[in-house]
């Protein structure tokens, strides 16, 4: 009897996850079924899921189109990568001093920093734009690293703060006892403990700053040499026509890296998940 309903309880967790994959896929699949399809093939009626009118004329001619789409996608590339660092940086010390030290409104500041992402950015653009405007880095690059930081380091602290707990203290007391201060436990204690949470809290900031490039980038930022990819696939949408073929190859193309670099993390991540078991 058990054994039949364990199998019942497999084959439905299956089953979830294929939906899941099917929702998720299906969009990347019918982005890059467009991208092959002639453009006057795109729109008729009835719709045709599958064509074989394929061709790959759309991934040579968008550079045609756009010709700074090469540099867009290094822009999106590295504000994500810049934001990524930069939010470590602050969150590394401060998700270490929630889990470890005690100090007043500990809980309360938390609570506040995590509330503060429940407003998404368009709420907070004229606020953030007098300010980048005041501090005079409209059109730069910082124009939209710096709010991507500020809306990062909450959500990164929480998640890596949960994972140092987990450290057991008594390593840190064993370092303290031979004189270690408390920057030297962190970087050469906790930190080699805490690589899977550094791991998982870097792809998570990284895939956030990429994904939020696109309000900020529009808003904060006119220099057309320094727009990322979300931002540049507007080139694509002419006075009379949209090259939809073009823009999907180029958002697929865009969206690759990131996708060869999330694949290169996710392998390292179950290694350090091993490797890094604690035993209390």
């Amino acid at each position: 009897m058990m054994d039949r309903y364990t199998k019942l309880q497999m084959a439905g967790i299956y089953f979830c996850v294929a939906i899941f994959l099917i929702f998720m896929l299906l969009p990347f699949f019918e982005m890059f079924m467009a991208s092959l399809r002639p453009l006057e093939h795109l729109f008729r009626s009835p719709y045709q899921f599958w064509s074989t009118d394929f061709s790959f004329d759309a991934y040579s001619k968008m550079w045609e189109t756009v010709p700074l789409l090469g540099r867009y996608i290094f822009n999106s590339i590295f504000i994500a990568f810049s934001v990524t660092a930069i939010t470590m940086v602050f969150v590394v010390p401060a998700a270490y001093a929630y889990a470890r030290l005690k100090f007043p409104f500990k809980n309360a500041s938390l609570a506040i920093f995590l509330g503060v992402n429940m407003f998404t950015g368009a709420v907070l653009l004229i606020p953030l734009y007098r300010v980048l405007r005041s501090m005079g880095l409209l059109n730069t690059y910082w124009a939209m690293i710096v709010p991507g930081v500020a809306f990062l380091i909450p959500t990164g602290i929480w998640l890596l703060r949960s994972y140092l707990e987990k450290i057991p203290l008594e390593l840190e007391e064993a370092a303290f006892v031979d004189g270690a201060s408390r920057m030297y436990t962190l970087r050469r204690v906790v930190l080699p403990l805490a690589v899977p949470g550094l791991i998982v809290v870097g792809v998570a900031v990284f895939i956030g700053a990429y994904a939020q490039q696109f309000l900020f980038a529009i808003t904060f930022n006119q220099t057309r040499e320094l727009q990322p990819l979300p931002a540049g696939l507007y080139e694509f949408i002419g006075y009379q026509s949209v090259t939809w073929n073009e823009m999907m190859a180029a958002a697929l193309v865009g969206v690759l890296p990131v996708m060869v670099i999330f694949l290169f993390l996710q392998k390292y991540l179950v290694a350090g998940l091993t490797a890094g078991a604690v035993k209390e």
